[in-house]
């Protein structure tokens, strides 16, 4: 079996990686939050990762800042949205590489953490854990049995914090 490459996307990966999103999510709300985020202020080139196997894009990760805010005061942090693989090349790994590469990048650029609302039972696998532990609060309407984070650098995520994510995330949520 080929290896699977993970690196930053180029300008022209976009139409791939839009295919990856219609493909996993069926629908065109995901596509269209990518490319809001990439013309906005939270997105960051170097957290925009694509997954190659047998030299073809399938799969995509994204990585934008979003701000935790408590009473006091806010700092960034990052926020797992979206994520996808095609559904072909599912259950091979890509998404786990995908977010292991893109945490340490996350790392390597200095952010103290990462949250995600997603399927918690899959992220947790992954290292992270939920919310709740922190007692954390989203701008999302989601249930916050769904919104999972994990801690890059010690200490970052504040007890009873809450995360404000751009609005543009409301479209897809």
């Amino acid at each position: 079996m080929d290896q699977i490459t993970v690196r930053s996307e180029h300008a022209d990966d976009i139409k791939a990686i839009d295919v990856v999103h219609l493909s996993a999510f069926e629908g065109d709300d995901e596509v269209g939050l990518i490319e809001q985020l990439r013309q906005s202020s939270n997105y960051i080139p170097e957290l925009s990762l694509v997954a190659e196997f047998n030299k073809r894009i399938v799969g995509h990760i994204l990585l934008t800042r979003v701000r935790l805010q408590n009473e006091r005061d806010g700092v960034d942090i990052l926020a797992l949205a979206p994520m996808a693989v095609v559904p072909s090349q599912s259950h091979r790994g890509i998404g786990t590489e995908l977010v292991e590469h893109a945490i340490n990048k996350a790392k390597e650029l200095g952010y103290g953490a990462v949250v995600v609302a997603g399927h918690p039972d899959y992220y947790h696998r992954l290292g992270f854990k939920p919310a709740s532990d922190w007692d954390l609060h989203c701008s999302l309407p989601i249930s916050l049995d769904l919104f999972s984070a994990m801690e890059l650098t010690d200490n970052t995520l504040g007890k009873g914090s809450n995360i404000i994510y751009p609005s543009i995330f409301t479209q897809v949520y």
